[in-house]
Parts: C-alpha cells; sequence; structure tokens
C-alpha cells in the first residue's frame, strides 16, 4: 500500500455539532428566562400598588398593600396619602434587578425610587434627583401583601 492508496477517512459527524450547539443554546435560554422572570409576580404587584398611589388612589392602593390588622388605612395615608412621610409621589421607578430573597422565608425585597415629579427626573437633572428618595419594600410571595422591612 502507497501513500496515494490510503483508506477513505469519513468526516466527523456534523449531526453532533448541532445537537451540542444546541442544547447550550437551550440551557442558555433557559437560564436567561429564570433570571428575568424570576421575581415578576413580585414586580407586577409593585407596580400596580405604585401606580395606584401615583394616581392618588390610596383606596385601591391600601387593597394591593393587603395590610395585618394594626395596620389601619389611616396609617396607611400617614405613610403614602397627600401629606404623608413619603409623599407626594408622582412617579416611580422599580430599580432594575433589584429584586432579591430575603432568606428565611418567603419575602421578596424591591427597592423602588419615588419622586415628587412628573416624569421621573432624568438623572442629569441633580436638582430634581435630589428630591428623590430610595425605598425598599417586602412582598411575600404566597400571598403577594406588601410591608416595610423591620428597621
Amino acid at each position: 500500500m502507497t501513500l496515494f492508496d490510503s483508506v477513505e477517512q469519513r468526516p466527523p459527524s456534523i449531526w453532533r455539532r448541532y445537537l451540542i450547539t444546541g442544547l447550550v443554546a437551550v440551557v442558555l435560554a433557559g437560564i436567561g428566562l429564570f433570571i428575568v422572570l424570576r421575581f415578576h409576580k413580585e414586580r407586577v404587584t409593585i407596580f400596580h400598588f405604585m401606580n395606584a398611589v401615583a394616581a392618588g388612589n390610596m383606596q385601591q392602593a391600601y387593597q394591593i398593600w393587603k395590610p395585618t390588622e394594626s395596620y389601619t388605612f389611616q396609617r396607611f395615608l400617614e405613610d403614602w396619602g397627600p401629606n404623608g412621610y413619603y409623599a407626594p409621589v408622582k412617579s416611580y421607578q422599580i430599580r432594575p434587578w433589584s429584586a432579591q430573597h430575603i432568606s428565611g422565608g418567603k419575602t421578596i425585597a424591591i427597592k423602588v425610587e419615588l419622586s415628587p415629579y412628573q416624569p421621573f427626573p432624568d438623572e442629569n437633572d441633580m436638582l430634581k434627583q435630589s428630591k428623590t428618595q430610595e425605598i425598599t419594600l417586602w412582598i411575600q410571595s404566597d400571598d403577594q401583601s406588601i410591608s416595610f422591612p423591620p428597621e
């Protein structure tokens, strides 16, 4: 047998390469969806709550809050009402990627920036940005009730 009489060699199977690439793509897409949608339900609840507060619909906001018996509507208004501690809330911004699970339970902490200006101030507007305050709200993942974190 000479050099030019060699046995025909087959190239490696291309289907194996496609299968591995496809599996890697599916795994990466699954991880990406998990990260994006992990606390989606809790973010939507905070979104509805903050929309009600910004619109001045305090009764609806109080119902979304799902308060305990000790947190009366009057105390709620002292925090969120027109003359409340966080007032006036004209616009807000839920901090992206701020949601995190609190260990030891089913509590999720979400950071929200509150502004007395409509629309939410630009990063370059330092005067309006100085009036913006950041708060953390806790939300129970089982019943979607909202509360303040313990001090």
